[in-house]
């Protein structure tokens, strides 16, 4: 597939945030990102893997969007946060946004798409509409799906890598975030990634090798085009 640089966003500290789109032009588009919060390397890293492999393929014709890093300035200084301390995942405009945040690392800004990283994604978004959101992070491995069409996605993965597939997460509500603000204002899909962390028993590689069949099934399916 070949794909076209997007004109790009502005981090809090100036940096550069990248974005893809597939030569396919379409009413709604596939949209792989990652980065949203900076220590998450494992989701980086997966999505990178993809991007590459996606732009070797010839037979697959379905419309994304690909936004390499979200947070920019947390990934260089590996922070969940971005540079104003804001958990980009709870600064959306959801209709269920809240100012209270349980732990610093979830800081949700001084008001709803306070964030230049969020402001550049809902431009996105609102020029080339989201049909379905895969956003890959890392914490422990589970696929948390929202929107009322998007279980399908996740049992898809499932097939390949057996991670369990979760409508909501038990005590960890998550107003502002992608998940509720994806379905409610674009009737979009939204498919939450979650991969294990690296540590001495599994390395990036092997993040990658245990996903990589799900997900390059995923982007050859039917539920894409």
């Amino acid at each position: 597939m070949n794909f076209t640089p997007l004109k790009s966003g502005v981090s809090v500290e100036g940096d550069e945030i990248q974005a893809f789109r597939s030569e396919d032009k379409a009413p709604k588009y596939n949209y792989l990102m990652a980065g949203v919060h900076g220590d998450e390397v494992e989701g980086v890293y997966i999505l990178q893997e993809l991007f590459k492999w996606l732009q070797q393929e010839e037979e697959i014709s379905a419309p994304f969007i690909v936004i390499p890093i979200l947070n920019v300035d947390g990934y260089r200084s590996q922070t969940r946060v971005n540079a104003h301390g804001v958990d980009l995942n709870r600064n959306l405009p959801s209709s269920n946004w809240s100012e209270k945040a349980r732990d610093d690392k979830y800081h949700p800004g001084e008001s709803a798409l306070s964030e230049p990283e969020n402001k550049y994604l809902v431009k996105l978004f609102e020029k080339y509409p989201p049909k379905f959101i895969l956003t890959l992070h890392s914490w422990k491995p589970m696929l948390n799906y929202n929107g009322n069409d998007c279980e399908k996605y996740a049992k898809l993965i499932h097939e390949h890598n057996n991670y369990p597939i979760v409508a909501d997460i038990e005590g960890h509500p998550t107003p502002g975030s992608l998940g509720e603000f994806g379905p409610e204002n674009y009737d979009a899909q939204v498919l939450t990634f979650e991969a294990p962390l690296i540590s001495e028993e599994k390395s990036l590689q092997q993040v990658w090798q245990e996903n990589e069949l799900g997900l390059k099934a995923l982007l050859k399916s039917a539920l894409l085009q």
